[in-house]
């Protein structure tokens, strides 16, 4: 397995997999959507991918964001996205996709990685504690919908 940036070449088989991404998320289906997202997100270079590849075949990716932290005055990256595909679950793949955001976070002087999962997500939860990621219990969180 390799895990690497992901590049235009890329942008059929991620935009598959982002959109079965997207589905695990009750989401309904886009694959048009999907591929203009993922494509402006590499050609802007607004987001940071990397993918897991098996022989030639892309098989997870972890999608970051940058941001920074005003209290702390330091620099943050979100990690909004992690994804497996099915037949490729419980091989460490999702393990090795975070050590390569949590590296690159580390490379780029971040002071921290933060991500969200929804309550019933247990597999991702139970990766996150075993990486050593702490759950924030003093924070709340809260959604705004611009589109009302």
């Amino acid at each position: 397995m390799n895990i690497r940036r992901a590049e235009r070449r890329d942008l059929l088989q991620l935009t598959l997999m982002f959109n079965q991404y997207r589905l695990f998320y009750h989401q309904r289906q886009d694959l048009q959507g999907c591929k203009t997202f993922i494509k402006r997100r590499l050609e802007n270079n607004d987001s940071f991918i990397f993918v897991a590849v098996i022989d030639a075949q892309l098989v997870g990716f972890v999608q970051l964001y940058s941001s920074f932290s005003s209290v702390a005055m330091e620099k943050i990256y979100i990690l909004n996205d992690l994804y497996v595909l099915d037949g490729f679950r419980n091989q460490s793949v999702a393990n090795k996709l975070m050590i390569r955001a949590e590296e690159f976070a580390n490379n780029n002087q971040a002071s921290r990685l933060v991500l969200e999962t929804h309550k019933n997500n247990v597999p991702a939860q139970n990766l996150y504690v075993k990486r050593g990621w702490k759950q924030d219990n003093d924070t709340f969180y809260y959604n705004y919908n611009c589109r009302n």
